[in-house]
């Protein structure tokens, strides 16, 4: 029952910030701006070929961006290891769990993009994904070398 809380938890934490315009992890008074939805972005002007989504970062390589792509990275992982103790114990259970965290993080993202301030990019899908595939692989060399 925890596991499954803390998995809800942390998914409800990750789409408030994802919803947080103008959000800055260096300041922690960004952090309950009141969101403002794009009302002129459509689902097709966010994923058309040679939108915005897939294109890299217009911002610059500083503190700020660091922290940002270290919190994708820690918070996709343990979100990763949550989807991995919520699936029964079968075949391929790390696999469906980075499936389960790939397909929130492109869901994430494009939520994202419909918040005035912030922006959705395929970019951080991958670095979400590449967090949560890192905890997961740990996991299982652990538990390979304690069983083995």
């Amino acid at each position: 029952m925890l596991k499954r809380v803390l998995l809800i938890l942390l998914l409800l934490a990750i789409s408030k910030f994802s919803h947080t315009p103008h959000l800055l992890v260096t300041d922690p008074s960004t952090w309950t701006n009141s969101s403002v939805w794009n009302h002129n972005a459509t689902l097709w002007s966010i994923l058309h070929p040679g939108s915005e989504f897939y294109t890299s970062y217009t911002y610059g390589f500083d503190l700020e961006f660091i922290l940002r792509k270290i919190a994708h990275l820690s918070f996709f992982g343990m979100l990763g290891l949550l989807f991995y103790w919520n699936l029964k114990e079968q075949r391929y259970r790390y696999v469906k769990a980075w499936f389960c965290l790939a397909a929130f993080a492109f869901l994430d993202e494009v939520h994202q993009a419909f918040i005035i301030g912030r922006d959705g990019r395929i970019v951080d899908v991958m670095i979400d994904s590449f967090g949560a595939a890192l905890v997961l692989f740990i996991l299982y060399k652990v538990r390979k070398s304690s069983v083995g």
